[in-house]
């Protein structure tokens, strides 16, 4: 058995503390192909690709039985709020 979307959350939850993390398992139930958004504070200062590094380093152990993983956001808190405020409707006076 591959790896299980609860273990991709608790391990980015314990290594990264993200305020947001969405993982959708796009492998049709045997773990090795997943999707995912995170938020994290420590993503802050850094560029894109050094934020991919931090997800694949605490998914380390994972990563050794995981075909492919897509990080479809990896954003600040600050980039995490702009993004939802732009999403909300406007409420008209």
């Amino acid at each position: 058995m591959g790896v299980t979307k609860e273990q991709v959350e608790s391990s980015l939850t314990s290594k990264l503390k993200p305020l947001h993390l969405e993982v959708t398992d796009t492998s049709g139930g045997c773990g090795a192909s997943f999707v995912l958004e995170i938020v994290s504070a420590q993503f802050e200062g850094k560029r894109l690709l050094e934020r991919h590094r931090l997800v694949n380093a605490a998914l380390q152990d994972e990563m050794k039985q995981i075909h492919a993983l897509s990080i479809k956001k990896a954003m600040t808190p600050e980039q995490w709020k702009q993004q939802q405020e732009s999403v909300e409707p406007k409420s008209e006076a």
